[in-house]
């Protein structure tokens, strides 16, 4: 079965084609960040309006690159939710129309689900059961995996997610949009014992996680900082140090309470260099696995659909043609294949 994929949740527009049995033929990625930088964050009127225009001349793209025309398709999977109700729309609207014209079936695939499977489209791919950890700019939660739409989440961000808090405290700092991978990049130049900032949530039992109460600390600190640039270099590491440990302990406690000893990062923070590395030495400690997306796959993307949708569309999914987008949607609703 070959699928064409479409990503439309957020900021970025996603399209890439996957063969069961062949792999990731072709995937394209348009990035709004040039768009959304002035405000300091996203605009959802502008992001669906790119999203108008970019994904028409994607789609030929990929279909080109894949040396793909509609007969050679099998199906198309879209990002139905979380995200965006309006760009979320944008994706929807097109795949359900491509869907039509081509007399090809169609199924809405949950955004989360497309990270939390995007270690799949490489090798080693990880074996279930395992835990899950899925953090980005929206999200952060643990997810026990039995299988595929197999989920239960032991816990998730009960106010800022931890790319939320990146971000947040990278524009207190006065960086650019979007800031958490520049303020991983300013902490490469920060030195340790300067600052001791809290882990939230820790101390307490259970898994949730709340990041907001860092922010507060950590603009507390700048504000009483002398804002010199070591200084700001310093607490961009305090500050990475506190929600890489917290992420860390929260994932040795899943992994405890669970019994696995097989880890899946996911998600934009999944990218950041300081998490990978704590999180391999501490899955190495106790004789276990750590899987993540590459680089390209841990942002919002094409591909990742295209993969998860494969799966549920050889399982008998469909989407009627009268289907709406669910910009909140539980993981625990989906079913199992």
């Amino acid at each position: 079965m070959r699928v064409l994929g479409i990503e439309t949740s957020c900021d970025e527009t996603g399209v890439a084609i996957y063969d069961d049995h062949q792999g990731l033929l072709s995937h394209q990625l348009y990035s709004q960040v040039k768009l959304h930088a002035d405000y300091g964050g996203v605009v959802p009127e502008l992001a669906s309006r790119d999203h108008v225009r970019k994904l028409i001349p994607l789609i030929k793209k990929t279909l080109q690159e894949a040396n793909c025309i509609a007969k050679d398709i099998d199906g198309i999977a879209f990002t139905k939710g979380p995200g965006l109700v309006g760009a979320l729309l944008v994706g929807s609207s097109v795949a359900r129309s491509l869907a039509y014209a081509w007399n090809k079936p169609a199924v809405g695939v949950h955004h989360m689900e497309g990270h939390l499977l995007a270690p799949m489209l490489d090798v080693p791919a990880p074996e279930f059961p395992f835990v899950a950890l899925l953090v980005s700019g929206g999200h952060s939660m643990m997810v026990k995996v039995e299988g595929i739409g197999q989920y239960e989440v032991l816990g998730e961000s009960v106010d800022d997610a931890a790319g939320e808090a990146f971000d947040k405290t990278a524009k207190l700092l006065g960086l650019d949009y979007p800031g958490g991978p520049l303020l991983a990049k300013l902490a490469e130049k920060g030195e340790a014992g300067h600052y001791k900032f809290p882990r939230p949530m820790t101390t307490k039992p259970g898994l949730d996680f709340s990041f907001s109460g860092l922010k507060t600390f950590a603009a507390n600190t700048i504000r009483a900082s002398d804002g010199s640039q070591q200084t700001r270099a310093n607490i961009a590491f305090a500050f990475q140090e506190a929600v890489v440990d917290t992420l860390a302990i929260k994932c040795k406690r899943a992994l405890k309470h669970t019994h696995l000893k097989r880890l899946v990062i996911a998600g934009g923070v999944s990218a950041n260099k300081q998490l990978r590395e704590d999180l391999a030495a501490m899955m190495k400690s106790i004789q276990g696995e750590v899987f993540y997306p590459r680089l390209e796959f841990c942002t919002d993307n094409g591909a990742m659909i295209a993969y998860a949708g494969l799966q549920r569309l050889k399982a008998g999914e469909i989407e009627c043609l009268s289907t709406k987008a669910r910009p909140r949607w539980s993981l625990e609703e989906l079913a199992a294949i």
